[in-house]
């Protein structure tokens, strides 16, 4: 996790051409269960970590109901999954934050070309 710099891990099944999630285990996660509780990481199997049942996303939902999911479960990062429930990425508040202030961005920029045009026009 340190070397690709990410905070999560999602946790699969063994079925190499359809992966589907099975649980999630997150930095926070190692912190708390292992480290706070003086475990040798070495040693601590991941099974014992995993969160379940795992929260998904589906690829076809909306964001905002995405956002909702995450909200009623309290979680930062969702797995998300096909229609036949193969993880395909994952979601996180991060990822959204980003959208909505690239969102925002545009809507300023809507305002500030709608000023421009109209400087133009109604000289």
């Amino acid at each position: 996790m340190r070397q690709k710099h990410i905070g999560d891990l999602v946790v699969v099944d063994d079925d190499k051409e359809s992966p589907t999630p099975i649980g999630i285990i997150t930095d926070r996660d190692i912190v708390i269960e292992v480290l706070g509780k003086d475990l040798d990481p070495g040693k601590t199997n991941v099974g014992s970590l995993v969160r379940r049942p795992v929260v998904v996303a589906h690829d076809q939902e909306d964001t905002t109901e995405v956002l909702e999911r995450m909200r009623n479960h309290g979680v930062r990062r969702i797995p998300v999954v096909s229609s036949s429930g193969t993880l395909v990425g994952i979601v996180t508040v991060d990822d959204m934050l980003k959208r909505l202030a690239a969102d925002a961005n545009l809507l300023t920029e809507i305002v500030s070309q709608e000023q421009r045009l109209e400087q133009r026009t109604r000289r």
